[in-house]
């Protein structure tokens, strides 16, 4: 049997494929990025509450221009390029300035150590042994001091030869100095003790033996230490996590805000004019959106999958993640991107004449209500997976995974399995699936996969179980995106595809994403494990009152099992007039025949 290859249809899959590489390196770390760079999860929630509204407000305003002045090419090409370029500089966003690492200085019956203790410990243990070696580190100590340790001081450590040395029993701060060796680290219960040899203190320009007796109070102070050293102060301080308010008063926050902004921009005008042109080139044949857009996931899970495993080999271990390569990825890929793109043929076969009344037609139809609201629900649920799901699993790694954990490789492997397990197979059956299910009984199947995965989530204690519950992006991504584009695309009114695409999918991200975010950010903060149990009742009871409502729907005549309005074709007797007995042309007799007209062929391209 020979096969038959569409080369209309080459560059367009190219296009899905190159886009999602280049965007899979960045898109899916960005949350992580911005807890590492300091940013609490209300910040990260805020800004993921921000980002679709923006891309909400450009969907359809660059929709409406491609459609009005047939721009579309001009206007997919340049959304290429921003999103790379934007993509590329965030890689220069510094982090917000850490504090000194915060210590507790031990000095009792001869032994003195400082003890730092962090959810990291081994792991910060085996970093400074592997980049120190038998070095040794000048430090100096600021702590926090108490009338009986200024007598320690006196007395043991400069043996009572200062000048009124007493008089500082009153001074709340003890400053001195001594000196470490990364060989003399002991790790016990994720805390380091750095032993300091009684000969290596220095008190006012005095060197002194850092010795305590131990017939005396035990000579325990928190300090602030610098020991003048950059890896050593990453390493042992703590990110600073701040809230929306402080965020906004940095200017490095506006940067890495600004450049999300316009990234997320020009992917909301690729993703939205792509489409649109994918849907022109395929013409009556919209059931095989599918099979182009599994390309797309093919790219996202190869590229996600080998960001992961890189970011861990140049990371070194660290629980600090090293992300330039995969923004140096974005930016060659995207270039690639643009190539491929250039040569699409962009067609639209009509052109409507009022756009904005034809597309506002759409709100007076109930059957198209429900499916915008249907859009928004799932933009909740997408929400929580886009921005939460990887800063649960590296919750659930520190708690439960010990040091050298590959979390970014775990990542990495569940987006590959999100696209070659879930996302693959459901847009390549997804013609079938809506042809034999109808779109209807596909939405109400997108809501249960949701609820059954979230609550799966929060059932989790090994991060890496996570795995096969990712095959489940297959229904809760795949079916719903198909799903969501095809039938956008039949309730369209012609000349409108681009644009009837743009508002779809700001429904979507604009309010369903954006609301979600927010909602999400703020209980994440609480309990993730909570929230993730909260939105998968929500799904299930959504669910319910889909099918219910659509049941009664059917049941009254409103729609059938595809979701399309009833049409009576009756006798011609119903009518005294050829035009009267016509139906008119409203999205109802649309998606009738768009949708027969569709699946009536047999195409595998």
């Amino acid at each position: 049997m020979k096969t038959n290859i569409d080369k209309e249809l080459l560059p367009m899959k190219a296009h899905y494929f190159l886009f999602n590489a280049g965007t899979a390196p960045v898109v899916p770390f960005m949350p992580t990025l911005a807890q590492q760079l300091g940013y609490s999860s209300v910040v990260v929630g805020t800004m993921y509450m921000i980002l679709p509204i923006i891309g909400m407000l450009a969907k359809p305003l660059f929709g409406y221009i491609a459609d009005r002045y047939h721009r579309h090419r001009l206007l997919f090409l340049s959304g290429q390029v921003i999103t790379g370029i934007a993509f590329f500089m965030i890689m220069f966003v510094p982090a917000i300035d850490k504090p000194l690492p915060q210590v507790q200085f031990h000095c009792h019956a001869g032994v003195s150590s400082i003890r730092h203790c962090s959810e990291h410990g081994e792991c910060v243990e085996n970093n400074m042994e592997l980049f120190y070696g038998n070095q040794t580190l000048a430090c100096d100590l600021q702590c926090d001091a108490e009338p009986f340790m200024w007598d320690i001081v006196c007395e043991d450590w400069l043996k009572n030869q200062t000048e009124n040395c007493a008089a500082n029993r009153t001074n709340p701060q003890l400053n001195f100095s001594t000196s470490i060796n990364m060989k003399d680290i002991v790790e016990e219960a994720d805390c380091l003790f750095f032993m300091i040899p009684q000969d290596r203190g220095e008190v006012a320009g005095q060197s002194v033996p850092l010795y305590c007796p131990a017939g005396k109070q035990y000579f325990n102070a928190s300090c602030r230490m610098d020991c003048h050293d950059d890896y050593l102060k990453e390493q042992l301080s703590e990110s600073p996590v701040i809230n929306t308010m402080s965020a906004m008063a940095q200017p490095q926050f506006w940067f890495f805000f600004g450049m999300l902004i316009i990234s997320w921009m020009g992917m909301a005008v690729v993703v939205s004019i792509g489409d649109a042109i994918c849907f022109g080139i395929l013409g009556d044949r919209h059931h095989l959106y599918g099979k182009q857009r599994l390309c797309g996931s093919l790219g996202w899970g190869i590229f996600a999958l080998l960001a992961g495993v890189l970011v861990d080999h140049m990371s070194n271990g660290s629980a600090n993640k090293n992300y330039t390569v995969v923004f140096c990825m974005a930016l060659v890929i995207m270039g690639f991107d643009v190539l491929a793109s250039s040569k699409l043929k962009v067609t639209q076969t009509h052109l409507s004449s009022n756009i904005l009344k034809d597309v506002g037609q759409m709100f007076l139809s109930l059957r198209c209500v429900i499916f915008f609201l249907w859009c928004v629900a799932i933009g909740f649920g997408t929400a929580l997976i886009w921005n939460f799901l990887f800063l649960y699993l590296e919750l659930l790694d520190k708690q439960y995974m010990g040091c050298g954990s590959s979390i970014k490789t775990l990542e990495g492997l569940v987006m590959a399995i999100q696209c070659f397990g879930g996302e693959l197979p459901f847009f390549f059956l997804s013609g079938w699936i809506l042809k034999r299910i109808g779109h209807v009984n596909a939405m109400s199947l997108v809501l249960f996969g949701f609820g059954v995965r979230f609550i799966l989530y929060s059932m989790l204690q090994n991060p890496w179980y996570i795995l096969p519950i990712e095959l489940l992006n297959g229904v809760t991504f795949g079916l719903f995106y198909a799903t969501m584009a095809s039938y956008a695309s039949i309730v369209a009114p012609p000349g409108t595809e681009a644009t009837m695409q743009s508002l779809v999918g700001a429904i979507f991200e604009g309010v369903g994403v954006s609301m979600g975010s927010l909602i999400g950010g703020i209980l994440f903060n609480g309990d993730p494990r909570t929230t993730f149990e909260i939105f998968g009742i929500a799904a299930f009871i959504i669910f319910v009152v889909h099918v219910s409502i659509q049941m009664f729907l059917q049941r009254n005549g409103s729609t059938d099992e595809n979701g399309k309005g009833r049409v009576s074709t009756g006798s011609a007797s119903a009518s005294t007039s050829s035009e009267a007995a016509k139906p008119k042309d409203t999205p109802e007799v649309r998606s009738i025949k768009k949708e027969n007209d569709g699946f009536s062929d047999v195409d595998l391209s």
